[in-house]
């Protein structure tokens, strides 16, 4: 009994200051301009909600694990957990949080993107980051605290909080479906044509910058060294055409430069 009780109590210890680093790592994403407050009516899933307008909002900077119960394998694992926790924080800010709009400002469904702070000013998407209930997510150009939410995502990767205790960092040999990946693997080629630039990864994926955001990928560009390892993460496509003689079968069009990081 002695024993249990310990256990209980050093578990909820862990828990106390999981939640307070999280938050102190949100405190220090400041929303990088003027908020408007706004209600909540309903936590749709980890990054999704609706307010008492009818508006659907949807988090920047974060792609929280899919709940949708409709997919063949059912909620990714952690989609309960990221619903329950958005819930709580929603909650702890009386129903009331700020919101702050973003680039782009809306998604292919028509929901707003949006960041979000409670009632003391911290950044909802990073104390889900903090907790490991979510991916750091970002899009050229990039938001004023994107680097802050990357830094809270790689406190929770160091700490194998949440879904980074598992192996969800994957060879691309590893791909099986669509979706949301994140990627490791080697450069083998890249390639300059009208449609972008293309970096080839073994295992049969490519990487794709649009001719447009050649700029903001210019430093990264400039290190793309055949041979050099890599994670990349992002919306992985299946091509078309199929995986023919040459051709990759998997395609990753990156949304912005924090999207990629060479490893070497």
């Amino acid at each position: 009994m002695g024993c249990s009780r310990y256990m209980k109590k050093a578990s909820r210890t862990g828990a106390f200051f999981i939640a307070l680093f999280s938050t102190l790592l949100a405190q220090a994403c400041p929303a990088p301009g003027v908020t408007r407050m706004v209600t909540v009516a309903r936590v749709v899933d980890g990054d999704t909600l609706r307010l008492t307008d009818g508006r659907s909002l949807r988090l920047i900077g974060i792609n929280a694990p899919e709940l949708d119960p409709r997919r063949r394998n059912g909620p990714e694992p952690f989609a309960q957990a990221a619903r329950k926790h958005l819930q709580q924080l929603v909650a702890a800010s009386g129903g009331r949080i700020a919101i702050y709009p973003a680039r782009p400002e809306k998604d292919r469904y028509g929901r707003s993107l949006v960041h979000l702070f409670d009632a003391q000013g911290s950044n909802l998407e990073a104390q889900l980051l903090a907790a490991g209930l979510g991916y750091f997510v970002a899009f050229a150009p990039a938001s004023p605290i994107a680097s802050c939410q990357q830094a809270s995502e790689r406190a929770a990767r160091h700490a194998s909080a949440g879904l980074w205790a598992g192996a969800v960092v994957r060879a691309v040999d590893d791909l099986r479906d669509p979706g949301f990946a994140v990627l490791r693997g080697e450069l083998t080629s890249v390639e300059d044509n009208a449609g972008g630039t293309w970096l080839a990864v073994d295992g049969g994926l490519v990487l794709r910058v649009a001719p447009s955001e050649r700029a903001s990928f210019a430093s990264l560009l400039a290190g793309a060294v055949p041979g050099r390892r890599l994670e990349a993460r992002g919306w992985v496509v299946e091509r078309r055409s199929g995986s023919g003689k040459g051709r990759a079968r998997w395609l990753l069009t990156l949304s912005g430069p924090l999207m990629l990081e060479w490893l070497d």
